[in-house]
């Protein structure tokens, strides 16, 4: 009986990544009650904290606080900490302190690592997490080194290299949080080429999976990359590229958002406007003074995100490459998915189905949940703050703050089940399922 007992217990790889992410979200919200952690010197509520630490380690960007002017350093520093843990996943972290401390990777950490890092194989994979830490922390450097050019003269040498530090991680991992105050983000940096492209630059980085980027530095040539890498390549091009002129040409002439910038400012508010949704939730320009047509843009770039294995949430580029891909091949009369010249293999397409079907019903019922608790609210607003946190972006219409209780635990729990993923998720809470020999005959249904 005490065997038995043991053996239900027993935690799988995906069950353990789902707890390891509410352990940390807890962690995090207790450390940000402290009095220490704000600036009024009082206790900070639970939900806000409990919220402010769901959307830093989900690396999502929402915030019922101003992170600029309500917390103190400790309390930044904290939040900051929970955005590089969410980001690389705690699992990077324990096998880094394993590593420092000498001790071996057993292979129930490999394999807890290998969904974690979403890759397909556990050989290499301590080679590949050394590779991963050290390619984050390099490229957050060099993004605060740019940064703080800027930073430095505006905010002083120690406020600088601090802020500069800050909005480099932050971007990095796709979180979106920034000390600017006032909820303002980046709206007062719209026409810095520096700040922008800087940022803007990590976020696409972070957001492309560190599998890519290995592959890019080791290849000497583009056609002997993976088909994954090249899917993940010219997604996102397709989509900062053609999110960038749709953009332009949906606010050009919206004097509340890019109308009166200079022709540099334009350019460089569009292409921001199309990097950030995927999904770092930054803004040089206001979200609520966009047209209908640019904030509908917005929600599908959201939704759809970044790639497999990065910093980023949504339903992945690789995922809605498929599925386009199998439409096309249907239109085509193909029997099979084919991209690059490579046949994708059915259980990848039933799979990339079912992130975009449980994605949207997610967003579904959580939008359906959040009419019914916040009164008053419109369905526009409540669609794109339910799109944003399941997607782990962080952009929103203004509604953030004007939560009830009720709205903010709905809209916590949706980042949570945008950053561990649907899939994940469902996998934590059934078992595996037994293959059977039984075989029912085919039927036949009319589609369409």
């Amino acid at each position: 009986m005490q065997y038995n007992l043991s053996k239900k217990l027993k935690l799988n790889a995906v069950q353990i990544l789902a707890l390891g992410f509410a352990a940390v979200i807890l962690t995090g919200a207790i450390l940000l009650t402290l009095p220490i952690a704000s600036k009024s010197g009082q206790r900070t509520g639970f939900i806000d904290a409990l919220f402010t630490s769901t959307s830093a380690t989900c690396v999502t960007g929402l915030i019922t606080l101003d992170t600029g002017t309500y917390w103190t350093y400790f309390g930044k520093t904290v939040i900051i900490s929970l955005i590089q843990i969410g980001g690389l996943g705690f699992m990077s972290f324990a096998t880094l302190f394993a590593l420092l401390l000498g001790k071996k990777i057993t292979l129930k950490e490999r394999l807890i690592l290998q969904e974690a890092l979403n890759t397909f194989n556990i050989q290499g994979l301590v080679r590949l997490m050394k590779y991963i830490l050290g390619f984050t922390f390099s490229v957050e450097f060099l993004g605060a080194v740019l940064l703080s050019t800027q930073f430095i003269p505006e905010f002083g040498v120690m406020k600088g290299i601090y802020y500069s530090l800050f909005h480099s991680i932050s971007a990095f991992c796709n979180a979106g949080f920034d000390l600017i105050g006032n909820f303002s983000s980046l709206t007062s940096y719209a026409d810095n080429s520096v700040i922008i492209l800087t940022i803007g630059s990590l976020i696409i980085i972070g957001g492309m999976g560190f599998s890519v980027w290995s592959e890019i530095y080791h290849c000497k040539s583009i056609k002997r990359l993976s088909l994954h890498s090249k899917i993940v390549i010219s997604m996102t091009l397709g989509l900062v590229v053609g999110g960038a002129i749709l953009m332009f040409l949906f606010e050009h002439s919206n004097a509340a958002t890019i109308k009166d910038m200079s022709m540099k400012g334009q350019a460089l508010s569009s292409y921001f406007a199309s990097v950030s949704p995927r999904t770092a939730g930054f803004n040089s320009i206001s979200t609520s003074d966009m047209t209908m047509a640019g904030r509908f843009l917005t929600i599908i770039l959201m939704f759809i995100g970044g790639s497999p294995g990065s910093t980023a949430g949504g339903i992945k580029t690789t995922t809605a490459g498929i599925l386009i891909m199998t439409v096309v091949s249907v239109i085509k009369g193909k029997e099979d998915t084919e991209l690059f010249k490579k046949r994708i293999n059915k259980d990848i397409i039933y799979r990339a189905f079912t992130v975009v079907t449980l994605g949207g019903l997610i967003v579904v019922v959580m939008t359906m949940l959040l009419s019914i608790t916040e009164v008053g609210m419109k369905f526009e607003e409540l669609v794109y703050e339910v799109t944003s946190a399941f997607a782990t972006v962080g952009l929103t219409l203004g509604i953030t703050t004007k939560l009830s209780a009720i709205g903010k635990v709905l809209v916590a729990f949706t980042m949570y089940l945008g950053r561990v993923g649907p899939l994940t998720v469902v996998l934590a809470l059934t078992t595996r399922k037994k293959n059977k020999s039984i075989r029912y005959p085919e039927g036949k249904i009319l589609v369409g």
